[in-house]
C-alpha cells in the first residue's frame, strides 16, 4: 500500500512539471488578447493600446483578434472552452461580461467560468447625432424627438447592450419614443451615423473622438457627473438640461477559470505596469477612459464588482423583459 502511495505521489509530481515549468517560463510564444467587438469601436481601440505597452512587460507580441457577435458571448465562449493557460485574454466591457448574463440563456457561467485579471477603467457614455440632425443641444433633441415620436434612428451594438440600456433609460426619463438599430459592434453604426443613415447613438465616448475631431458627427452631452478631458466643450447631461442622468461603461481583463496563479499574478502585475506609464494614461484620458485607481487594480476588486454589478443589473434586465434579436 506504501509502495502504491508513493508511485501515485510520484505520478501526480511527474504529470505537475510541465504546467509548472510553462508557468515559470510564461510567456514563451505570442500571446492573444480577444476583443469581443470589429475593428474600430472603444474596446477594440484600448485593447490596442494596451497590447502595444504589454509587450515590453511580458516579452512577447500581444496579438488582438476581433471576434464579434451576439454582445460578445461568441468570443467569451472561446475563452470558455479554451486551454486555461494564459495564451488567450479575452478584455471585454460590462456588457460582454456582466450584462449579457441578463440577456441570454449561456452555456457557461460568467462569473465562475472565467478568472478576473484587472478592471482596467471606466468611461461615461456620449450622445452624439448625425452631423445635419435639426437639433443642436439636449434640450432641443429632446423637444425634437418629443414632436416627432418613434421617427428618429438610434444606433445600438446589440440589444440589451450598454448603449441599448442607457436609451431606455434616455426614452423614460424624458418621455420620448425613437428606434433602435441593433448592428454587430460600435464600428459599423459609427459609419452609418456619420454617413449620415443614423440619427444619433449613446455610447462609450471613446468611439467617437476621431469623428468628433474632424467635425462629422456632433456631440451632445456627456453622461458623467463632470465634465471629461477628451471632450471639454460638452456639457454633461445634468448641465444641459436632463438632471441626474448618467452611465457609464468598464473595461476588464479575464482569462479561462483554472489558469494557474502565477501566469493570472503575472498578468495582472503586467496590466499594472501597463497601466501606470504615463503615455497610456495619456491615451486614454484622450479617449474618455479614466484608469481605475491603483488600489483597486486587484483581481479580488474585479471578482467582487463583477458580482455586484450582476445583482445590480440582472434583476433590472429579466424586470423589463427585453427582447433578443
Amino acid at each position: 500500500m506504501q509502495r502504491r502511495t508513493l508511485i501515485a505521489l510520484i505520478a501526480g509530481a511527474l504529470l505537475s512539471l510541465p504546467l509548472n515549468a510553462r508557468a515559470q517560463n510564461y510567456p514563451d510564444h505570442p500571446v492573444v488578447m480577444v476583443v469581443p467587438f470589429p475593428a474600430g469601436g472603444a474596446t477594440d481601440v484600448l485593447a490596442r493600446v494596451l497590447s502595444e505597452r504589454m509587450k515590453d512587460s511580458l516579452g512577447q507580441p500581444v496579438v488582438v483578434e476581433n471576434v464579434a457577435g451576439a454582445a460578445g458571448t461568441i468570443a467569451v465562449g472561446r475563452i470558455v472552452r479554451g486551454t486555461a493557460d494564459g495564451y488567450t485574454l479575452s478584455i471585454g466591457t460590462s456588457t460582454t461580461h456582466m450584462l449579457t448574463g441578463g440577456l441570454y440563456t449561456l452555456s457557461f457561467d460568467l462569473l465562475d467560468d472565467l478568472d478576473p485579471i484587472v478592471m482596467i477603467g471606466s468611461e461615461p457614455l456620449l450622445i452624439v447625432a448625425k452631423k445635419d440632425f435639426p437639433a443642436n443641444n439636449l434640450k432641443e433633441l429632446i423637444a425634437w424627438l418629443k414632436a416627432n415620436p418613434d421617427k428618429a434612428s438610434v444606433g445600438i451594438a446589440g440589444i440589451g447592450a450598454t448603449g441599448h440600456l442607457a436609451g431606455l433609460s434616455f426614452q423614460k426619463e424624458t418621455g420620448t419614443k425613437f428606434q433602435f438599430v441593433p448592428y454587430r459592434g460600435n464600428g459599423p453604426a459609427m459609419q452609418d451615423l456619420a454617413a449620415g443613415t443614423l440619427d444619433f447613438m449613446i455610447e462609450p465616448s471613446s468611439n467617437f473622438h476621431a469623428l468628433v475631431s474632424a467635425g462629422r458627427i456632433k456631440p451632445i452631452a456627456v453622461t458623467s457627473a463632470r465634465r471629461v478631458t477628451s471632450y471639454p466643450d460638452v456639457p454633461t447631461a445634468n448641465e444641459a438640461g436632463l438632471p441626474g442622468f448618467q452611465a457609464t461603461l468598464w473595461y476588464g481583463l479575464w482569462v479561462k477559470h483554472g489558469t494557474p496563479a502565477a501566469i493570472e499574478a503575472k498578468l495582472n502585475q503586467t496590466m499594472q505596469q501597463t497601466l501606470a506609464d504615463a503615455s497610456i494614461e495619456e491615451r486614454l484620458a484622450k479617449l474618455g477612459i479614466n484608469i481605475t485607481p491603483k488600489a483597486e487594480q486587484t483581481a479580488e476588486h474585479l471578482r467582487a464588482f463583477h458580482k455586484s454589478e450582476a445583482a445590480r443589473w440582472w434583476p433590472i434586465i429579466k424586470a423589463a423583459n427585453i427582447k433578443l434579436q
